[in-house]
């Protein structure tokens, strides 16, 4: 689909770029002839992923340990970029959500998803966007939304908040940024399942819905094609394009199943269930960061 140099000469920081739909967009960029930044917090998976994709692409992977909940670890590591080289384009992949009720939810649980979502968003954008403006340079943002902000959604209000405000930065900077060349669009993926995401999503098997059913195509999304949308807006030739948030769902939203509202018809004790196997994939997580 597209020519192997297409993206040579690019710099392109990608926020949770060591696992799932981070690593293929950034597999797919390096192909292209693309220079990666990749972000995480578990340096262990960053240098990994980085040397994986450097063989597989005999292209260039720096990766950099940086927990975007931390501004001053933003500015820093942004200023070390800059240091080298500046970014071409940024990709706000990182994220995080778990289901539960609303009433359920301490004020912490809540910060734990805005903070990376919503804050760590922002915080990244507005750390490389300033750069870009103050040296007169172009560029291009790429966030990573849900169907969710068109419709909201029950039992993920901390993420259907936090991608809604996502959605709100990606127009409003559109309109502000774009009289002085820089870009920025979103994405919303349907189901493409990740392990990190569905362990907290859909714990267990039985509870909730089966996605499936909801998609008009009768599949989940592959990387792959998330990675073909991701390219084709970040790469040249796609310059008209901004402000603009673009589902890839296999027409789920339009069948209103892009939500968990159906997770109503859990009772208190499945309720309690899920929170316990939400809470032991994130003490896993955890140990896995070590």
């Amino acid at each position: 689909m597209f020519q192997n140099d297409l993206m040579k000469g690019q710099r392109i920081l990608v926020t949770g770029g060591g696992t799932g739909l981070g690593k293929a967009m950034t597999e797919r960029y390096m192909s292209l002839g693309a220079d990666c930044v990749i972000w995480g917090r578990r340096s262990g998976v960053l240098e990994e992923t980085a040397a994986e994709l450097m063989a597989k692409t005999g292209g260039v992977c720096e990766a950099m340990a940086v927990d975007i909940r931390d501004p001053m670890a933003i500015e820093a590591a942004v200023e070390a970029i800059w240091d080298k080289a500046p970014l071409t384009g940024l990709v706000n992949n990182a994220a995080g959500n778990f289901v539960s009720r609303t009433e359920d939810l301490s004020p912490n649980a809540f910060n734990a998803i805005a903070s990376i979502v919503m804050h760590g968003t922002f915080n990244v954008t507005n750390a490389v966007g300033k750069r870009w403006l103050e040296g007169g340079l172009k560029g291009n943002i790429l966030s990573i939304v849900t169907t969710w902000v068109w419709t909201g959604s029950a039992y993920v209000v901390p993420s259907a908040m936090s991608k809604a405000g996502v959605a709100a930065m990606t127009q409003s900077l559109a309109v502000e940024w774009g009289n002085r060349g820089i870009r920025l669009n979103a994405i919303a993926p349907g189901p493409f399942p990740t392990k990190g995401a569905w362990d907290r999503l859909m714990p267990g098997t039985g509870e909730g819905r089966d996605y499936i059913d909801t998609v008009p195509m009768k599949r989940v999304g592959e990387y792959g094609e998330l990675a073909n949308l991701a390219t084709f807006l970040m790469a040249p030739g796609a310059d008209y394009v901004t402000g603009q948030i673009i589902a890839i769902d296999g027409g789920q939203m339009l069948t209103g199943g892009g939500t968990f509202s159906m997770l109503e018809q859990l009772t208190d004790d499945q309720w309690q269930m899920m929170r316990a196997q939400v809470k032991s994939a994130n003490e896993a997580s955890r140990k896995e960061r070590g």
